[in-house]
């Protein structure tokens, strides 16, 4: 038989959730989807567990993106995307991606590619090019600044 929590026991269990690592709304929702947690309850939860900054969409972001960067490897349309599908705003996203500096952003896709080089067979330079791109684009980083490192290569 199941244990039936009640709305405190909830509670703790949902703020212990979020005090192991950073989520956002859509990702304690999901979890309290999971536990089985009705609607009225559910947002009982949500709405307290922000008051209290268990929840705090932009600290959540910010960390998000200092992650995907520096561990994933990841440019900013792949964390974009991945932070849309999360369902939070195009304003947070923007103030989290804007703490990226360019030039590590540069440099992080330089070594990304340097190290892809190295294991890259290819004939032709301009084959070389368009694989290193392909890549590069694969990781979700823009044309731009793909075209810019792949020509100090």
């Amino acid at each position: 038989m199941k244990k039936e929590y009640t709305l405190d026991e909830l509670l703790h269990k949902a703020a212990s959730y979020c005090s192991i690592s950073e989520h956002c709304r859509s990702e304690v929702e999901e979890k309290l989807n999971a536990w089985c947690i009705e609607c009225d309850e559910k947002s009982k939860i949500i709405d307290r567990l922000i008051a209290e900054d268990f929840i705090n969409e932009k600290r959540y972001c910010v960390h998000f993106v200092k992650d995907k960067f520096r561990f994933n490897k990841w440019g900013k349309i792949k964390i974009s995307y991945a932070l849309k599908q999360k369902g939070l705003s195009d304003e947070l996203i923007s103030a989290a991606l804007a703490s990226i500096d360019d030039g590590e952003y540069e440099e992080m896709l330089a070594s990304i590619l340097k190290t892809k080089l190295k294991g890259l067979k290819y004939e032709f330079e301009y084959e070389k090019q368009g694989k290193l791109f392909n890549f590069a684009q694969s990781r979700g980083f823009d044309s731009s600044v793909i075209n810019r490192v792949i020509r100090t290569l």
